[in-house]
């Protein structure tokens, strides 16, 4: 399979260490651009925890030559879809725009990648972080899932809550904020990346003249060994009728070829229909919700089936689960391998089929260090996964020995 629209990347570093990448498309309308900083909850000291997330708050907050308002007023003129996210290994800063506005967009996002960071913003911000911290709280899977990570890595970095707790950041100061965005935030541990109709040459000149002065700073992360202990976690979850329980084991991480083969078995066993969770636990009443995924990491994931059904039917549920989980190997079959890699080439070309998606996809392959790869590229490891893979895999790592998070009911 291959696909119809002709794409050529191009990619260039400045003096500073700044990567800047692009997948260029003559015919596109728009274009979406990005800088990715190899940055996040993981990579931040326990004190600090929750510095990522309000950091990318306060990008929004102001710079030397523009206010918070200059900043939306500007992004709206242009009529640009922009935002920003932080996960536990990456914090990304975006906007999609007409393809003739992607000057004007990249001066907004660089300007506000170096801000103020004034004291009396800051002051404001963390009350927002603060009532953002209480909404989850009231989401109970949400609760549930922060919990079970903690429990799954224990004192390891990927323990740490994106949004941080309100301890963390209710102590958080300015000065550590500063800390840690002169850490972080350098020429050389990020990327821009872009997609659509672009001259390259002159987005590497717009580039060196927005972003040449950033920098250098620290590269990478530190990596430590992940200690899976199976057992049991009772979450409270307060004033919750349906019980909600997670059963993880451990995985690959995102580099690890092994992916296309895991994901295409998750998806057989655990997809939103169509699958063995489906047919033998929502289909039949007993759950609400029963999915699998992968959720890998640098280095290191997690298999991670989630179910939710009434406190009635939960001993059952996880049995069923439980079993499905186990027996893997024995029932994904060829015509289950064909439906699943149907669907995951399906989504990795409707996500390519915008410069948005395109961008998101050069971002996060980059801050995971992968290198280049089309979407051809992709679609051909994705068909080439047989039962053997499969079978590799969950010999390696089997799904019967597992860390249980339960709660509500």
């Amino acid at each position: 399979m291959t696909t119809a629209t002709a794409v050529e990347f191009k990619e260039a570093v400045l003096p500073n260490g700044l990567t800047i990448q692009a997948e260029i498309v003559p015919g596109a309308l728009t274009t979406a651009s990005g800088f990715f900083f190899r940055t996040g909850a993981r990579d931040e000291d326990p004190a600090v925890m929750g510095v990522s997330h309000f950091l990318e708050h306060m990008m929004f907050k102001g710079t030397e030559t523009r206010t918070a308002e200059d900043v939306n007023r500007e992004f709206d003129d242009l009529g640009a879809n922009h935002n920003a996210f932080t996960t536990t290994e990456i914090t990304a800063y975006y906007a999609h725009v007409p393809f003739d506005a992607l000057d004007d967009s990249l001066d907004i996002l660089a300007d506000i990648l170096r801000p103020s960071l004034r004291t009396e913003d800051f002051d404001e911000e963390k009350g927002v972080i603060l009532e953002e911290i209480a909404m989850y709280d009231d989401q109970p899977f949400w609760v549930l899932f922060e919990q079970g990570l903690e429990r799954y890595f224990g004192d390891h970095q990927l323990a740490h809550r994106v949004l941080g707790t309100k301890q963390t950041v209710a102590d958080l100061r300015p000065e550590q904020m500063r800390t840690y965005f002169d850490r972080r935030y350098s020429a050389d541990n990020s990327v821009l990346v872009a997609s659509g109709r672009i001259d390259f040459d002159h987005l590497v000149a717009r580039a060196e003249a927005l972003c040449g002065h950033w920098p250098k700073g620290e590269l990478g992360r530190t990596h430590q060994n992940t200690i899976f202990t199976p057992g049991e976690l009772e979450v409270d979850l307060p004033d919750t009728q349906q019980r909600y329980i997670m059963l993880m084991a451990p995985s690959i991480g995102i580099e690890n070829p092994a992916k296309y083969a895991v994901a295409q078995a998750f998806r057989a066993l655990g997809d939103s229909e169509g699958s063995t969770f489906f047919w033998e636990l929502v289909e039949t009443g007993l759950a609400e919700e029963a999915s699998m995924h992968l959720q890998s990491h640098d280095r290191c994931g997690e298999a991670i089936a989630t179910l939710v059904c009434g406190s009635e039917n939960a001993e059952e549920v996880e049995a069923i689960a439980r079993k499905e989980m186990s027996r893997l190997a024995e029932t994904v079959d060829e015509d289950a391998l064909v439906r699943s890699r149907a669907k995951i080439a399906t989504a990795a070309m409707l996500a390519s089929e915008r410069p948005m998606g395109r961008m998101t996809r050069l971002g996060s392959r980059w801050s995971y260090g992968l290198p280049y790869a089309t979407l051809d590229d992709e679609i051909e490891k994705i068909g080439a996964v047989d039962l053997a893979d499969i079978h590799a895999y969950l010999d390696a790592h089997p799904l019967d020995d597992l860390l249980a998070v339960r709660g509500g009911g």
